[in-house]
């Protein structure tokens, strides 16, 4: 990696000198005066009674006795206030680029392998996805993709939401309407089950049925198991669908009922360790420390009447993970506003002794909205179905060019994938962020469809031409050459840290920016009919490898290519 390469060479400076600053290097804001910074002067300045500055020049005058040959840079630079400026030398930036074209992964260095059970989709069953279930599904993907490159072997589990209320509530619905087990369909859940949550609201007696129905599901009533497994395998079929167009893939189908044959398991731990309380008929943990700033209430692990909550089959299904894959990290990718109960959860895991092996995160996200700021809904009022946003997109795409009526539906529809995740894989994801189709659906401007006609334009250059395609060592041509260069340079830094802040948008606005700056570089420099060989060469080297890292990272975003657009 470039900046611990600099890192190394400069802590070496500092450590002759007898300074105690640790090399921290930055990638440089302004890339016009360096590539990479060095700012411990600042807070070193008092210990020496100095000036930044005078600390900067000491520090560079130092750098050119220890290395008075140094080619990997062109200058290294003391700047007033007392910053250090490091800028690449062609031969280094050269010698980088063929590194990574030539080895595994772009030459980044991999770190140790874990096994990471990462649960993310999380759909209720007997209920329709929609555009609230579209985050987990994309953020979590990628965010599986990008722990996968890193060498890691990573199990990806949906977790179905199917062993509560509204379980309870469509199969009340279905006794009601005397549908017959064998007549279920999609079409039937979809319908019963918005009914029956308003009639819950209203009458409590109707609520009070379907959670008896639900807690006797639990207890294993085989009436209502046969009604479960229909409504199962049914709501199942129909989510594995949305998620192959999505191509967003479990490698587990389990759900919170899997969890019920460990919840024994789980009692009894709790008990031997005293942990379980009663408070008001309900079995409690109670999971606050003196530490607190904000009161965590006690996770509930059982109600009153004898049925189980989310922390009670989460419970299980740790316990159920490891018997079975022993990981040594568990993710859950869900909404920030479950961000207390795995607080809660995490806690008792810590009581359990879990911790000690198991790495747990919570990476919540927001919200997606429409242009309101409010939930993304549609002109009547509901939440949108993703089928029904599927459509939708493709209509927006079809309609913005009428070049577009002449793509194949295959490629239609990897537009389709590619202007929704690159909406989405753009945002913080702990942040909401505003879906404005119109915009993401455009080839310009900041969007999946911007990032793959770049893709395929260059594509279209390589085809083309019969030159070799091969690197100069000494030259950068001009400075649109040498800007996509540094960006190339930057690929490892930049996964790097998308991999440990577990935020795909670093790669996302990574992705845009290289093909900011691969565009800026084709409209400067003409490679047809170029005489200049050498230059040719190294020009169709950079723009191959330069597509090489875009298909890279749009895989790791679960962005395909189309054949052409």
């Amino acid at each position: 990696m470039i900046i611990e390469y600099i890192e190394e060479k400069l802590q070496k400076v500092l450590d002759s000198l007898d300074f105690d600053i640790k090399a921290k290097v930055v990638v440089s804001n302004r890339r016009e005066l360096c590539d990479y910074q060095f700012d411990g002067c600042f807070a070193y300045a008092k210990t020496l009674h100095k000036a930044p500055f005078e600390i900067s020049e000491e520090i560079v005058h130092k750098y050119q006795e220890l290395y008075p040959n140094d080619e990997d840079f062109s200058q290294v630079a003391s700047a007033k206030p007392g910053f250090i400026n490091f800028t690449l030398s062609n031969t280094f930036i050269n010698r980088y680029l063929e590194e990574m074209n030539s080895k595994e992964k772009f030459n980044i260095k991999m770190p140790a392998k874990k096994k990471i059970i990462i649960d993310y989709g999380g759909p209720n069953i007997a209920k329709p996805l929609h555009v609230g279930h579209l985050r987990s599904a994309i953020v979590g993907e990628s965010i599986k993709r990008i722990l996968k490159y890193f060498g890691h072997k990573v199990i990806g589990d949906v977790h179905l939401g199917d062993y509560g209320l509204q379980i309870g509530q469509v199969i009340y619905g279905l006794q009601q309407a005397n549908i017959p087990i064998e007549k279920i369909t999609i079409e039937i859940l979809e319908d019963i089950y918005p009914k029956m949550s308003a009639l819950c609201k209203e009458e409590e007696q109707v609520k009070e049925k379907c959670a008896e129905i639900t807690k006797n599901l639990q207890d294993g009533n085989e009436e209502y198991q046969k009604y479960f497994q229909k409504i199962r395998e049914i709501s199942g079929q129909d989510i594995l669908k949305i998620y192959d167009y999505l191509d967003v893939h479990f490698d587990l189908w389990y759900g919170e009922s899997d969890a019920y044959p460990y919840i024994d398991k789980v009692t009894e731990e709790l008990k031997k360790k005293n942990l379980l309380m009663t408070s008001n008929g309900a079995k409690i943990i109670d999971v606050a420390k003196k530490e607190d700033e904000l009161e965590i209430p006690p996770m509930i692990y059982q109600k009153s009447n004898g049925a189980y909550l989310y922390g009670t089959t989460d419970l299980g299904t740790i316990y159920e993970r490891i018997e079975d894959f022993n990981p040594d990290n568990i993710i859950y990718i869900t909404d920030m506003r479950q961000s207390l109960h795995f607080k809660q959860l995490f806690r008792v895991c810590e009581k359990l002794g879990f911790t000690q092996k198991i790495t747990f995160e919570h990476l919540g996200f927001g919200t997606v909205n429409g242009s309101d700021g409010k939930p993304f809904k549609t002109r009547a009022g509901s939440v949108p179905k993703l089928d029904s946003l599927f459509k939708e997109t493709k209509n927006v795409f079809l309609n913005s060019n009428s070049k577009n009526q002449d793509m194949s539906e295959e490629d239609l529809d990897i537009l389709v994938n590619a202007i929704i995740k690159f909406a989405d894989l753009q945002n913080n994801r702990e942040k909401d962020y505003i879906f404005d189709l119109n915009k993401f659906s455009e080839v310009v401007g900041k969007t999946g469809p911007y990032i793959l006609y770049t893709y395929l334009r260059i594509e279209s250059i390589l085809e083309k031409e019969t030159a070799n395609i091969k690197l100069d060592q000494k030259e950068i041509f001009n400075k649109e050459d040498r800007n996509l260069r540094i960006k190339l340079l930057d690929l490892e830094n930049t996964l790097k840290y998308s991999y440990s802040t577990r935020l795909p948008s670093i790669l996302a606005n990574y992705l845009y920016e290289l093909c900011v700056n691969m565009n800026a570089f084709y409209e400067k420099n003409h490679i047809n009919n170029l005489e200049d060989q050498k230059k040719k060469e190294s020009w169709l080297f950079v723009l191959n490898l330069g597509n090489k890292v875009i298909k890279e990272m749009l895989t790791l975003l679960s962005i395909k290519i189309p054949k052409k657009m």
